[in-house]
């Protein structure tokens, strides 16, 4: 899939956005402020979203041996005892896991708590379903044939490239931000 996005009002700009395969799991990429327990991995299916589930990994270990009041009592206890925000993923393909920030962490977000979650969870989760895109920005270049100067073509060629964005929506706006700078910089006299 190479789906062109925009192309320039003068056609020689255009920019397209192809799939990232080569994407870096992002809880492995960099330091994240979010844990992850992986609840249920399909009988070994999926792999655990984190190795250790972090502090209150061992918590959970004790308390879900109670399927149906397990999730319940855990939120309620990390939040009453240690201050954390937790939600609850199922995605429709993926483990069931919880996703949790300590109290001392949430404070100085500059955000919502659980929106600092759900963004961490939802690039996780893009990640895993392979909505992970790069975008290119062509030039047309048109060629003249050396010796005969009536055989002419035009061609693309790559002028700028960004991958590792997660989720299409957040790709495509990237792409159109990329090429909205070469329309301008092309409007710009020399």
């Amino acid at each position: 899939m190479h789906d062109t996005i925009a192309i320039t009002q003068d056609g020689r700009f255009r920019v397209r956005l192809v799939p990232d395969e080569d994407a870096r799991n992002p809880r492995e990429d960099y330091d994240h402020l979010a844990h992850v327990i992986t609840i249920d991995t399909h009988l070994g299916y999926y792999a655990p979203i984190d190795k250790d589930g972090g502090p209150l990994a061992d918590a959970w270990n004790r308390m879900s041996w109670n399927r149906w009041n397990g999730i319940e009592t855990f939120t309620r206890w990390a939040r009453i005892y240690h201050g954390a925000i937790v939600i609850e993923s199922r995605p429709a393909r993926g483990p069931v896991s919880l996703w949790y920030l300590m109290g001392d962490d949430a404070e100085d977000l500059g955000m919502l708590p659980e929106a600092y979650l759900d963004a961490e969870r939802e690039e996780y989760e893009a990640w895993a379903e392979g909505d992970v895109y790069g975008y290119i920005v062509e030039e047309a270049v048109d060629w003249l044939r050396a010796d005969d100067d009536t055989e002419t073509r035009s061609t693309w060629e790559e002028v700028d490239s960004c991958w590792g964005h997660f989720g299409h929506d957040w790709a495509t706006e990237a792409a159109r931000q990329a090429l909205a700078f070469y329309a301008a910089k092309q409007a710009v006299p020399a």
